[in-house]
């Protein structure tokens, strides 16, 4: 392989950091109305009347929108698979909010100058209600979220709007109660997420216009241009085909971008009034009026004996999907099936889950997608195990993991085919030197160092469900084009699929021209999400490599008057074997122009009927001041096993980005809300992301395996790089202070005050 498994540079590189106009603002036409919106103060309230009287005379004012003007077809703003198993619950504008935050106008003029004015001007006059903010108390609450007739749920998922239950479910596998009662050991505890930021740099933005020929366009910084145009139809009561959505370079997703947060709102604007608009989020927009991760509670039962065998595993979780129903039926189920199966040594388990509405900020897709709450639940489960059982956790995780060939009864009955855990705990344990070092130690100058051990495994696509696609083409040059509909988010999967193409094809990486997504020229894709792209759409790329050499092959035998069985094709030319004879790969591209019955172009969709999960071991050092209950990240090594590397510049960065935000998601990010539902973490100033100079040393490496399923054996790594890290630092601050932290995050008070009061009850 001369491009797959090469730290080739990505396709964009100079381009970014060279600042070249690439991402929305920069290409957007510059003659947009100016889209804003007025949002609720109140978590649930009726809107009774919206006065634009005065707002409407501001200079500049293009057009007011309420509830009184908008379609009313329900939809979802999730961007999956259709038909989508989160409710219609949402219309453009709803006279009924249901959150701080909620849109209760849109407002589109010449410039923010006076748009902002407008906004001001607005008068509302609400019926508050009461509302519901614990999830605790959600179920079945007097108070509905969403009491309206015409709330729909296409997929039986257990969803009941008159129960505020937007999805509930259980599945088992062998007599959980038996097993348990004659365990020696039983763990039961409790373990909180709350709703995380993807925080990425760039915020929500969408441009629209109309062009020639009366179609709605729409630029997006978006992961899922397809899901986005289904979603804009049938929330403005118009065909598909009357709309077309392509994105730029997008900076930054992780999720986020899975949910049309954004798009709705200029797009409603530019079909009223046929002029182009534009909106922008402000920081503080995304902060209060996103798709976070679901908040979270998993309650676990783990039964082992007093040699360390894990026998039973009882999870039950309960998400909190907000006010709106947006993945709260699809995240829920990787809590259990993303972290129960990382144990092939049970014997039976059960996984149930509640997924409430309540009047705050609906959740969404953040990378991990509901395994980072639940790993982080078993995992910790399983260390307190080791605690209890004054076991080593790496000797424990030992006895206990997955292995190759082991069926997952709690993976939809999957088989682990292509499974390195093993491997990656002794990599991780030997980079780490994890028998050198004791649990805990005294650093002699106040502080204690410990460390901490976490496994996970997520999935690659959704089984039978995602779609993935390529076309390739030759050109008259002997160069090809690569058209995908998958989005590349800054994690460079254009590049990748690049070299995919490249080795299948024999050609330099540069011989390959990408263009992805773009719903009037890609081929169907359901976008960049799940941990997908790589595995299922790149599979698609391959497949049609192979089919297109197949066909120049056929076209270069008949240029040299030869049978397709007596030439050969090595990426540069096509050579009659009888008699050595060669024409060139341009000469066949420009052969394909002139009096050719078969184009040198072929699309491959693809979709796999499994989703082999990568799986990945980490190891925290921490240094804690017991005093202060300051937590510093001293070292961090994590192993993954994701397959085939496909480009390890890449996965590195992949896996470093997301320890990074599972250090955050464990020690610094505290989504707080006031007690009528307002966020309090509104900007950054508030909500406290780390960055890379914030943390120690994080150390990556690799230990494949070869999926068969997947394209040169690869399978994903987009999301189970987030996953360790909670679970392991709070393993580490158990060890450094004897308290288990059983909610995130771990803040410096939290350990500090913990610290004191252990010292108090014994005197010290």
């Amino acid at each position: 392989m001369n491009s797959v498994n090469q730290p080739v540079m990505k396709k964009d590189a100079m381009a970014l950091v060279t600042g070249q106009p690439v991402y929305f603002d920069d290409v957007i036409r510059r003659d947009c109305l100016i889209v804003k919106v007025l949002r609720s103060p109140h978590a649930n309230a009726i809107v009774q009347e919206v006065n634009k009287k005065a707002a409407e005379k501001v200079p500049g004012i293009e057009a007011i929108y309420t509830w009184e003007d908008v379609p009313q077809h329900r939809f979802t703003m999730a961007g999956q698979t259709y038909p989508e198993p989160s409710p219609q619950d949402r219309l453009i504008l709803d006279r009924h909010v249901r959150y701080v935050g909620d849109p209760v106008a849109i407002v589109a003029g010449a410039d923010e100058e006076c748009v902002d004015r407008a906004l001001r001007l607005l008068k509302v006059t609400y019926e508050v209600l009461p509302a519901v903010l614990d999830f605790h108390t959600a179920k079945d609450n007097a108070t509905l979220v969403h009491p309206e007739e015409d709330w729909e749920a296409l997929c039986p998922v257990g969803a009941d709007n008159r129960r505020n239950l937007c999805a509930s479910d259980c599945s088992s596998d062998g007599d959980v109660e038996k097993v348990l009662s004659e365990c020696d050991i039983i763990i039961e505890e409790t373990y909180a997420t709350k709703a995380d930021q993807q925080a990425m740099m760039e915020p929500f933005c969408t441009g629209c216009w109309i062009d020639t020929y009366g179609r709605l366009n729409v630029l997006s910084s978006t992961q899922i241009v397809f899901h986005v145009r289904r979603i804009l139809a049938r929330a403005l009561g118009i065909s598909n085909s009357k709309i077309r959505v392509s994105k730029p370079r997008v900076g930054g997703g992780f999720g986020a971008k899975q949910t049309l947060v954004a798009e709705i709102f200029p797009a409603f604007v530019t079909w009223m009034t046929k002029k182009p608009s534009k909106i922008i989020f402000s920081r503080h927009e995304c902060q209060i009026a996103s798709t976070p991760r679901h908040q979270m509670e998993v309650h676990v039962r783990l039964g082992a004996m007093k040699d360390g065998s894990m026998r039973a595993l009882d999870v039950y979780t309960l998400s909190n999907t907000g006010a709106y129903g947006e993945h709260g039926p699809t995240t829920v189920g990787l809590s259990g099936h993303k972290s129960i199966p990382l144990y092939g040594s049970l014997e039976a388990h059960r996984f149930a889950y509640d997924v409430v509405y309540t009047n705050v900020m609906s959740a969404g897709a953040y990378r991990g997608y509901g395994a980072t709450q639940g790993i982080f639940a078993v995992e910790t489960a399983v260390n307190e195990l080791a605690a209890k059982l004054g076991m080593d956790p790496v000797k424990l995780r030992e006895k206990n993991m997955v292995r190759e060939g082991q069926v997952m009864p709690a993976y939809y009955n999957e088989t682990a085919a292509s499974c390195a855990l093993d491997r990656c705990m002794a990599r991780a344990a030997q980079m780490f030197g994890w028998e050198d070092k004791p649990l805990a130690w005294d650093t002699g100058n106040g502080k204690i160092r410990a460390k901490g051990v976490a496994m996970a495994m997520q999935g690659s696509g959704i089984s039978g469900v995602d779609v993935g696609s390529a076309t390739i083409k030759l050109n008259e040059d002997g160069i090809y084009t690569l058209l995908l509909g998958s989005g590349d988010m800054g994690t460079g999967s254009d590049t990748i699929l690049a070299q995919m193409a490249a080795d299948c094809m024999e050609c330099p990486v540069d011989q390959v021209t990408v263009y992805s997504a773009d719903t009037d020229v890609s081929p169907y894709d359901s976008g960049s999400y799940a941990s997908s792209t790589t595995y299922v759409t790149g599979m698609a790329v391959t497949r049609a490599c192979q089919e297109l050499s197949e066909r120049i092959q056929e076209l270069g035998a008949s240029m040299l008057g030869a049978a397709p069985e007596d030439v050969s094709f090595d990426g540069k030319s096509v050579t009659n074997l009888q008699n050595g004879e060669q024409v060139t790969i341009a000469q066949i591209g420009t052969k394909s122009m002139d009096g050719n019955t078969k184009a040198l172009e072929v699309t491959i969709t693809h979709s796999s009927p499994v989703s082999p999960p990568p799986f990945m071991v980490g190891m925290a050092e921490i240094e804690v001041d017991p005093e202060t209950g300051s937590v510093d990240v001293v070292d961090y090594v994590a192993v993954v096993d994701c397959g085939t590397v496909i480009n390890p510049n890449l996965a590195r960065v992949q896996t470093e980005g997301g320890i990074l935000q599972g250090i955050g998601m464990a020690l610094d990010e505290d989504v707080q809300y006031s007690q009528d539902g307002r966020v309090r973490n509104n900007s950054f100033m508030q909500y406290k992301i780390p960055t890379r100079l914030d943390k120690g040393t994080i150390r990556v490496e690799f230990e494949s395996s070869y999926e068969e399923t997947g394209p040169f054996g690869a399978k994903s790594i987009g999301e189970i790089v987030i996953n360790t890290p909670s679970p392991a630092i709070v393993q580490a601050i158990y060890h450094a202070t004897g308290l288990w932290f059983r909610n995130l995050p771990v803040l410096p008070e939290r350990i500090a005050m913990g610290v004191a009061g252990k010292e108090r009850a014994f005197g010290k």
